[in-house]
């Protein structure tokens, strides 16, 4: 699905979710059972703001042991507003990642104590360096690694590239790899196939949790205000999925 079909599409409401059985019966693990001290988490996000919408929560655990976290930013999201004359590209280049810097903040992470690489790839064109992403994580990935990033069929081709690239250096580094649906939430549907149920489990994420989540979310002006005519980037329906008590994550 091409990121405008998503975001054309109306959505799946949270309340439809809340009837998912698949959804139900995924299991319930603690932020600390999955990347506990001492392991390191390496979090490739596609766009400023996907290292938030989906592992903000899990992110919040991550305070005082920055030196267990590499964050890996693919783009600087200069293509989320195409043809606007307000958010053109060479704005969101810079506005973008300064949002990511404010989120992160929000979840009270010391970004003097944090490992971030930016790659600055082109926004919807990554997927023609695939075999680079591939080769870089192949050299930075150490063998108890967890390594996230976003579902390999989550519908917008930025995402499923990283995932298909973050899949391959899982295999030949054998480390874990998580993978975690953003835009699925969007699209797909409560019973849908499509998904890997099987490998679907729950992050538990408390009040304090979602609410850093929030807080670094709502940094992210430029995909949550509408531009002119056009609606935000990020629909409300989308975010409600996001900002429940866990964080979704195939493993």
């Amino acid at each position: 699905m091409s990121k405008n079909l998503i975001q054309a599409s109306t959505g799946t409401p949270w309340t439809a979710w809340q009837q998912s059985a698949h959804l139900a019966r995924a299991t319930w693990i603690s932020p600390d059972s999955l990347c506990p001290p001492g392991r390191r988490l390496v979090l490739l996000a596609p766009h400023p703001d996907d290292e938030v919408l989906m592992a903000g929560g899990l992110l919040t655990a991550f305070r005082g042991r920055e030196q267990d976290l590499l964050l890996i930013s693919a783009t600087d999201g200069e293509g989320s507003h195409p043809g606007s004359s307000t958010w053109t590209e060479q704005r969101l280049r810079h506005q973008r990642p300064l949002e990511s810097r404010h989120a992160l903040q929000q979840l009270d992470l010391d970004l003097t104590q944090l490992d971030w690489r930016r790659l600055h790839l082109k926004d919807g064109a990554v997927p023609r360096d695939e075999a680079f992403l591939v080769n870089h994580l192949n050299q930075l990935l150490r063998p108890e690694d967890l390594l996230m990033t976003t579902w390999r069929g989550d519908g917008h081709c930025d995402h499923e590239a990283l995932g298909r690239a973050a899949a391959q250096a899982a295999l030949v580094r054998k480390v874990q790899l998580a993978e975690v649906p953003v835009w699925a939430w969007h699209w797909a549907k409560p019973d849908d196939s499509r998904l890997p149920w099987s490998r679907a489990h729950r992050i538990e994420l408390d009040e304090a949790g979602v609410a850093r989540k929030r807080q670094a979310i709502a940094a992210h002006h430029s995909q949550l205000e509408p531009d002119q005519d056009r609606p935000a980037v990020v629909p409300p329906a989308l975010l409600e999925c996001l900002l429940q008590p866990f964080e979704l994550v195939f493993l």
